[in-house]
């Protein structure tokens, strides 16, 4: 059963004779899928709001020492003089939260927790994003070519992300990134490919990071699209494609990836929030982003022996995680709901 078109216009003006004597140069409008699509998500106000809450965060790490410099203290400074030299948890009440310190300070140096918590924001949204980029342009990739080609194409694409998905993820990302040199020379693509370019410090710990997160996720994406992709080799657009003369690249770049791109743009809204929690989880286990440099995980692994005394130094980069991974969930369910055809 097809979904019912929305069409815009009166009932009136969907008459016959209404619509053949123009009434007020007004007909029924046809909506494009695009409009549709965004019609339905409007509607959807727990989607909305996980998208204001997105789009507050990229803004919050775009434009982080502003933010800082407006609301904060520079996220390395120390404030000692607010610190309690017995207990090292920080005076006042509520880990020290005033005016000048909106989310208290943090125990035994007395850094601003507020700048903190922006700058960390930038490591795991930069993180998230950029794994994620690289997961699906290899899982598209791939994933196009195993279901429009199938034979052995598809079946050694295939193991290849069942290799991949019994791959222990978490431990070979522990010990890659705790060996790795502090320094590294690359190759970089584009007119300078023949000059090298240096790595080193958290540059080149982010830059693997993004790397093992994306690299060994795309199997998950690739194989959406995989599926995607044999449904739709076998429609008439394309079978019509083919019978006028045309090769394989175009059919792949003008009639298979077209149609997937609504698939993609959902899986990889909710794909984003796993790789935060990936880059959290290392960074908790100390193979993350080095201090001083602030990370969401990195401040749940110094606040493990303070909660005791300083339990605000817990709850805050919790919550911040929590409703970072939150939002662009919420946002992704509403994304695909209103791009299902299907959907009511």
């Amino acid at each position: 059963m097809t979904a019912p078109i929305e069409v815009s216009g009166s009932e009136t003006e969907a008459q016959p004779e209404a619509v053949l004597a123009g009434v007020g140069k007004k007909a029924i409008e046809g909506r494009s899928l695009g409009q549709i699509a965004w019609l339905r998500l409007k509607r959807d106000r727990v989607a909305v709001a996980g998208g204001i809450v997105i789009i507050l965060l990229v803004l919050l790490a775009v434009f982080a020492p502003l933010v800082v410099k407006l609301l904060g203290h520079p996220p390395n400074e120390f404030h000692q003089e607010h610190i309690d030299p017995t207990l090292g948890s920080p005076t006042g009440k509520f880990g020290g939260m005033s005016g000048e310190f909106l989310f208290g300070l943090e125990p035994g140096n007395g850094r601003d927790l507020f700048s903190r918590i922006v700058y960390g924001a930038r490591v795991s949204l930069l993180v998230g994003f950029l794994a994620t980029v690289v997961a699906v342009i290899i899982g598209t990739a791939l994933g196009v070519v195993a279901g429009y080609f199938g034979g052995w194409v598809d079946s050694l694409i295939a193991r290849t992300m069942d290799v991949f998905l019994a791959f222990p993820l978490l431990l070979f990302s522990i010990a890659l990134v705790g060996v790795i040199p502090g320094k590294m020379d690359i190759l970089p693509f584009g007119p300078d490919f023949l000059h090298l370019v240096s790595l080193e410090g958290n540059t080149l710990r982010m830059a693997l990071l993004v790397f093992i997160i994306g690299f060994f996720s795309w199997p998950y994406i690739g194989r959406i699209v995989r599926g995607q992709t044999l449904s739709l080799r076998e429609r008439e657009f394309v079978d019509a494609a083919r019978s006028m003369g045309a090769g394989n690249g175009y059919i792949i770049v003008r009639e298979i990836l077209p149609n997937l791109i609504a698939p993609i743009l959902v899986y990889s809204t909710l794909l984003i929030p796993t790789n935060i929690l990936f880059e959290a989880a290392l960074s908790f286990l100390g193979v993350g982003i080095n201090p001083p440099t602030p990370s969401w995980g990195g401040m749940l692994t110094q606040a493990t022996s303070l909660y005791t005394i300083a339990p605000h130094f817990v709850i805050i980069p919790g919550l911040a995680i929590f409703v970072t991974v939150m939002a662009f969930n919420l946002f992704g369910d509403g994304l695909r709901d209103a791009l299902d055809p299907r959907a009511r």
